[in-house]
């Protein structure tokens, strides 16, 4: 599959992989700041922003749509960035490629199963509600929205999904139906008999149970050499929330100075 993505920079190459409902732009501001020391790579997964759709949608192809970006675009010992699902797909494939992944870090996921959150079927419901065909006002959609979803917050975050496929018409990026029929895949367990030995950093939001001190040993055991952090004011959103000190503790796990400026635009 021929993922969308955005480029910036020169050097060892490092990709970026946004979590569910995600796209590529949630990353730009932190990415441009990466590509002061390193060819940055942000793709649009599978059934998110402008890749394309599929009905299969779980680790095992996304690992894969991941194994062909790095093939297509002749990219060798790169660093992985995954948040939330995006950090499941970079555990996956450094377990199952360990030979081909410099470095590895996740932020806000660990590897276990979780149970469904309500906030994301809350999302899903919220956004398969929306008829298009009696509004094409972003305002509009946003008041619908805040019936199941009151935080302002979470609701830009689902606009960013919407786009104009003519003039006068607004829809959905997303493959809605395909996330939906596969939303308990998003939810499932990292499974593996090999370990990731590289240099890998775990970053949690303090204000998230997405890494809790039990994850710790499973973390361990499939990634010994994994150094795991917290971040005490950020949400499951750490890198809108957190984005100097997230970017301060990639800059020492990877040992060059990659600075975010507040106030910079993506």
């Amino acid at each position: 599959m021929k993922l969308f993505y955005r480029t910036f920079g020169q050097g060892q190459p490092l990709i970026i992989l946004h979590g569910i409902f995600g796209i590529s732009d949630n990353w730009v501001t932190i990415g441009k700041r990466l590509a002061e020391k390193f060819s940055v790579f942000i793709p649009d997964q599978r059934n998110h922003g402008q890749s394309p759709h599929s009905a299969a949608f779980n680790y095992d192809v996304m690992a894969g749509d991941l194994d062909e970006f790095l093939e297509t675009h002749g990219l060798e010992n790169p660093v992985l960035i995954g948040h939330s699902m995006g950090g499941k797909v970079a555990m996956q494939y450094a377990l199952e490629n360990a030979e081909k992944v410099d470095r590895l870090i996740v932020v806000d996921m660990s590897p276990r199963k979780y149970d469904p959150r309500l906030i994301h079927q809350k999302m899903i419901s919220a956004m398969l509600s929306v008829n298009f065909g009696a509004t094409d006002s972003r305002t509009e959609i946003d008041r619908l929205l805040s019936r199941s979803i009151p935080e302002p917050r979470i609701r830009q975050f689902i606009m960013k999904n919407l786009y104009r496929p003519e003039r006068s018409t607004l829809a959905w990026r997303p493959n809605l139906e395909a996330i939906n029929a596969n939303l308990t895949e998003v939810f499932e367990g990292i499974h593996h008999r090999n370990s990731f030995d590289g240099p890998c950093l775990f970053v949690g939001g303090g204000k998230s149970d997405y890494i809790t001190e039990s994850d710790h040993s499973e973390i361990l055991r499939l990634f010994p050499a994994a150094e795991i952090r917290s971040l005490p004011n950020a949400s499951h959103w750490v890198h809108a929330d957190e984005p100097d000190a997230l970017c301060a503790l990639f800059s020492e796990f990877l040992g060059k100075q990659c600075v975010f400026r507040s106030g910079e635009e993506g």
